[in-house]
């Protein structure tokens, strides 16, 4: 029997199986990442069992962390500037909601200030945010 040399193919990588598991994995990180409408204040919400669920709407969004400073819309601002803020949205929309979300730590004193502000300026659907 003759002795014949087969012919070795040359190793090789598909690589199309790769790039489309590669590309399954990027379409599922991408669905599933989570953005934020405004800057990350750090601010721990105070927990309420009984609270519901908000609806998103046109709304107006009011932090105050733990020292007591105030932001509107993520912008740091005074009193003053809140008030003037809350005049010039009454003059385009006054049926707009406002959400107050504070520090479990912050004083009630400014967030009554920041609730009288705003039903001043005739903005009077006003919710707290809980965790």
């Amino acid at each position: 029997m003759p002795y014949t040399k087969r012919r070795q193919r040359k190793p090789y990588v598909n690589i199309v199986p790769l790039v489309d598991v590669l590309t399954v994995l990027l379409f599922f990180f991408i669905v599933t990442m989570q953005f934020k409408q405004f800057k990350v204040l750090n601010i721990t919400m105070p927990e309420i069992k009984t609270a519901g669920v908000n609806q998103v709407d046109d709304q107006i969004i009011i932090a105050i962390d733990e020292s007591g400073e105030i932001f509107y819309n993520g912008v740091a601002v005074t009193t003053k500037q809140l008030s003037e803020s809350l005049v010039a949205t009454n003059q385009v929309k006054a049926d707009f909601s406002v959400l107050i979300m504070a520090d479990e730590e912050t004083e009630l004193k400014v967030i009554t200030e920041v609730m009288d502000l705003c039903r001043n300026n005739q903005l009077n659907q006003i919710r707290l945010q809980s965790r």
